[in-house]
């Protein structure tokens, strides 16, 4: 059983993570119609595993014996100045739901919650990768610059990523264990 702190701090990641979706995916839009294919692949990969997070975090608050509480997802931004702004404001997003994700640990914590604690570990470990990525790729674009072959280089390379579901392999139910 969830304390109403948390179990509230756990409903509103789900929403938090659906809402990162729609935001890679509205990036990812924007991208495949600027041109930038191998951009909006690596987007959409991104949306994505934020789904897969929102359904772990929502899967994790059912094993407590509790009901999610959904929240409306917004509608994100849907028009960008070019790859540096939509991988910018994906770093500010990046850190801000880092920003959550140390709330729920922090709470979860204070509540002697251990399992939740415990649950919340491996998402700020995944921040810490998702913050570093989406900076380095900041930084190649401002490296990059106007140079349109190196841009097209990166795109190139940003084709390349595909999806694998960070939970596949994972059983949350105990009866299956």
């Amino acid at each position: 059983m969830l304390k109403i702190g948390i179990l509230k701090a756990l409903s509103d990641q789900v929403t938090a993570e659906y809402y990162s979706a729609y935001l890679y995916m509205s990036m990812s839009a924007y991208c495949d119609q600027a041109g930038f294919k191998g951009f909006a692949n690596w987007l959409y990969v991104q949306a994505q595993e934020e789904i897969a997070h929102g359904t772990h975090i929502f899967e994790h608050i059912l094993d407590r014996g509790e009901m999610p509480q959904l929240g409306q997802v917004n509608a994100p931004p849907l028009d960008f100045a070019g790859p540096l702004e939509v991988f910018t404001k994906a770093l500010k997003h990046e850190e801000y739901v880092t920003s959550l994700i140390n709330k729920i640990a922090s709470l979860a914590r204070d509540e002697n919650d251990h399992a939740t604690y415990n649950f919340i570990q491996w998402y700020i470990e995944e921040q810490v990768e998702e913050e570093a990525t989406a900076s380095l790729i900041v930084q190649k674009i401002k490296f990059i610059g106007e140079n349109s072959a190196m841009l097209y280089t990166l795109d190139t390379e940003m084709a390349a990523r595909t999806f694998t579901d960070p939970f596949a392999n994972t059983n949350t139910d105990a009866a299956d264990a």
